[in-house]
């Protein structure tokens, strides 16, 4: 494991203390509201409402302001998409427009607040210029949280893999446990379903009482107020996303501001020994208690015994957790599986780490990440790995099929790594050795390959034109348990919609075998 740097943020030594937070301040308290409270079900009456980008996040944000009782103006550069006047969700209501393709920024000036969708970058609409003006832009997830019930607590989980997985396996123990969750965010159901649900509740009493969420770094471009976690865990950082947040320090100062306004517990996750997390972290260390993952106080796990050990004693954790049980392809599960229990052990919500070993065994990964999705008449087991979108999640992948030996595709389009012509693919050369074999595909195959090659690739390397000339090849060179495993490195969009689009391709090719 690589080794932190020498500063503020190495562990303590047994039995100190971690940096605890300053005399709590709630958000309403130090932030100047700009709109009504939401006391109120109906706290923007009298108010319009902008949301921009018109995706699951941007509808489900248009419904809920609409629930609020402001009016709507809805914009997205998408021409083809349909008018939500039109959608049976929004028929109902009045006071919605819908605009598509060119937008005239002026229309801006008569709006009371601006929403912004995370697939949407702040250069565009001139949503940084509005900013940088005083009118008031929130990203859908600060809007969402604005009108959460205070009670609802919320895990929050950031990093540039494995949050997936990390919020589906928080969500399936609460739900053991016999907890009320909403799993959400990033993950698909954006956070802003749940606040309209809360709204529309008859009665007083919240639907749910954990708020597992999903946040991506697009979520937390634009500084949040009023979404406040009483857990936040930043699992890893590695180069991704760089086309948006140019520079590394940029993407990780991103990720980092999910400590920013927390509440309650206020136990913040980080892994343990990444230089650009720890730089970042500076700025917030002394507004939350600090744990680490890799290193205590926090959480470590021994890999041949399968026993995770949790020591935050801030907060009154000591304990273990045996992962023996977990029936998850891939040893990187396993922490995973246990950043999951600490954090629900952060939440303060009544459960200790014995009642959450009963849920290890029944414990599933999310779609498209080291799913088993076919065993066929040739004892070959096929591996849907296809949210494995850069090759830092590819390395983590192989690392966690040791002792499987894979028939491994890679390719698809390859993204910007720190400025790296090679894509970074040569990381993969050491956990690649214990293999079958790689294949190559799309348009990123030929780089894949020569780059594999020129740095000494030792098992054979086939290039294929398309993923499903890939497969093809793929059922020729897998041998009696063998696994054929989709860990494509790359986006998807030279062959596909997206990740999910080319996961369910491959599961379809993989079970006609």
């Amino acid at each position: 494991m690589q080794r932190a740097e020498t500063t503020m943020l190495r562990p303590p030594s047994h039995g100190c203390k971690t940096p605890t937070l300053r005399p709590n301040h709630s958000a309403k308290k130090t932030v100047p509201r700009t709109i009504k409270s939401c006391s109120s079900k109906q706290d923007l009456r009298g108010q319009s409402v902008a949301v921009v980008g018109l995706g699951k996040s941007g509808r489900a944000a248009a419904r809920l302001a609409l629930a609020r009782g402001a009016s709507v103006l809805a914009i997205d550069q998408n021409e083809n998409l349909g008018l939500l006047e039109q959608d049976p969700l929004f028929e109902k209501h009045s006071g919605l427009r819908t605009i598509l393709g060119n937008f005239d920024r002026q229309l801006f000036k008569d709006v009371d607040m601006v929403v912004v969708s995370p697939g949407v970058p702040l250069e565009n609409y001139g949503l940084s210029s509005l900013l940088e003006a005083g009118k008031l832009v929130m990203s859908e997830l600060d809007f969402a949280a604005e009108v959460l019930p205070k009670s609802i607590k919320i895990l929050a989980v950031t990093g540039t893999n494995g949050k997936s997985t990390v919020v589906t396996f928080a969500g399936q123990m609460l739900k053991h446990l016999g907890i009320k969750a909403f799993v959400g965010g990033n993950l698909g159901n954006p956070l802003s379903e749940a606040a309209f649900h809360s709204l529309k509740s008859p009665s007083m009493k919240p639907n749910f009482h954990v708020a597992v969420v999903e946040v991506s770094s697009y979520q937390m471009e634009i500084p949040n107020k009023y979404f406040c976690p009483s857990v936040s865990v930043v699992l890893n950082l590695a180069p991704d996303h760089l086309e948006r947040h140019k520079t590394m320090q940029n993407y990780a100062g991103t990720k980092c501001r999910l400590v920013s306004h927390m509440t309650d517990t206020k136990l913040g996750l980080l892994c343990f020994g990444n230089q650009h997390l720890n730089e970042a972290i500076k700025e917030h260390v002394n507004e939350f208690n600090l744990a680490w993952i890799g290193a205590f106080p926090g959480v470590k796990i021994d890999m041949e015994t399968k026993i995770a050990s949790f020591e935050v004693p801030i907060i009154g954790v000591k304990s273990q957790l045996q992962l023996g049980a977990m029936n998850v392809m891939g040893m990187h599960n396993y922490l995973n599986a246990a950043v999951a229990a600490l954090s629900i052990l952060g939440l303060n919500v009544g459960v200790d780490a014995e009642g959450i070993s009963s849920a290890i065994e029944n414990l599933k990964a999310p779609p498209h990440r080291m799913q088993i999705v076919h065993r066929d008449i040739n004892g070959v087991i096929w591996v849907d790995d296809s949210k494995a979108t850069n090759v830092h999640a590819t390395y983590t992948g192989l690392m966690g099929l040791k002792g499987q030996k894979s028939v491994i595709l890679l390719g698809g389009l390859a993204k910007v790594t720190c400025g790296l012509e090679t894509g970074g693919f040569e990381r993969l050369i050491d956990p690649l050795k214990y293999h079958r074999c790689v294949i190559t595909f799309g348009s990123s195959g030929m780089l894949i390959q020569k780059t594999l090659f020129k740095n000494g690739l030792s098992i054979p390397c086939i290039r294929a034109a398309t993923m499903k000339d890939a497969i093809n090849c793929a059922r020729r060179m897998a041998k009696f348990g063998d696994a054929i495993v989709l860990s494509p490195g790359c986006a998807s969009f030279d062959e596909f919609k997206n990740f999910e689009h080319r996961g369910m391709v491959f599961q379809e090719l993989a079970s006609s075998s």
